[in-house]
């Protein structure tokens, strides 16, 4: 569905360029939800925005590319690299921002901005005949007919949610890309956003892609998922692996803080924050607050590689356990 080829993505400030995505390689499949995970600041939206291809002053990509994939309705491939891919906006690839809530114009009826999202998928749409069918999307998405009509301000916050993510699958597109869907709301909120993703996804047969801080989100939907640390990617692989058994001490330190039912001990956060991306440290970024960091972390960056079939993470740890074997 998309290939990510050493994307490197950097930030033009008056001080110089601040590194967010640094030589980023993965492959995102069909017929899959794929989850991005990390601490706050550490690239995830901006990875998305190079995925979405909404490249613009100050965020530069002077490395790397995206392709997108897309079947037509006559069952040929098209390819969309990046500088392209808006031309697939809307019908073949959509996007959830963050802070979806707030993203809804204001002084517009929920109907009103449905109508112009469509007409930029399809030009020929009739408004008598959109009302329709946008009536009963919303029903699946367990929203009333009475939401069209509504001002943004009107609806909850969890209905708001959900009238986005309509706006970005009503057309069936390929790939939806969504930005912490489940910020700012509640567990029995989040809980519906999660299960509505889910059920779209089932339906539609399309690709997703889920930015989340939230680990328990990746753990709940995702079948493949991608760790990232102050703008590298640090593990990669099937989400049960991940979780069952994590390469990187970054993600075994984010998975076992987690709380979990039944389990009484007390829960530890990692230690320190993330580095500067305006001066990074040298060798494993991570490095500074890992608890298992040699001399060699500090002083050469660890190569992206296959731990075991499909699952591939970035440590020295696991070369040098790799060497052993040998």
């Amino acid at each position: 569905m998309m290939r990510v080829e050493g994307v490197t993505a950097q930030y033009r400030t008056i001080a110089g360029p601040v590194l967010a995505v640094e030589d980023v390689s993965f492959t995102i499949l069909g017929n899959e939800i794929f989850g991005i995970a990390g601490e706050s600041g550490c690239g995830k939206t901006t990875l998305l925005k190079i995925l979405y291809d909404t490249i613009a002053f100050p965020l530069e990509l002077p490395k790397g590319q995206v392709s997108l994939h897309l079947k037509g309705k006559d069952g040929k491939e098209a390819v969309y690299k990046t500088g392209e891919i808006r031309k697939a906006w809307w019908n073949g690839i959509s996007y959830v921002p963050q802070a979806a809530m707030s993203v809804l114009n204001p002084v517009l009826r929920v109907s009103e901005q449905f109508y112009d999202a469509i007409r930029k998928a399809d030009p020929s749409a009739k408004k008598r005949d959109m009302r329709a069918q946008i009536i009963r999307y919303l029903k699946e998405l367990e929203l009333p007919e009475a939401a069209l009509d509504a001002f943004p301000h009107q609806l909850s916050g969890g209905m708001r949610q959900r009238v986005v993510i309509a706006l970005a699958t009503f057309v069936n597109p390929g790939l939806v890309l969504a930005d912490e869907p489940t910020t700012a709301l509640d567990v029995v909120v989040q809980r519906g956003i999660l299960l509505l993703l889910m059920r779209l996804q089932e339906k539609q047969k399309n690709t997703m892609v889920i930015v989340s801080h939230d680990m328990g989100v990746h753990y709940q939907i995702t079948k493949r998922m991608g760790i990232m640390y102050a703008g590298n990617m640090v593990e990669m692989g099937v989400t049960d692996d991940i979780f069952d058994n994590p390469a990187h001490p970054y993600t075994e330190m984010l998975i076992s803080a987690l709380p979990r039912v039944g389990d009484r001990r007390l829960k530890e956060g990692i230690s320190g924050a993330p580095p500067s991306l305006r001066n990074p440290p040298p060798g494993c970024r991570f490095a500074p607050r890992c608890p298992k960091a040699m001399d060699i972390c500090r002083a050469e960056k660890p190569a992206f590689i296959e731990t075991r079939p499909g699952h591939f993470a970035a440590c020295h740890l696991l070369a040098a356990m790799k060497g052993a074997e040998r």
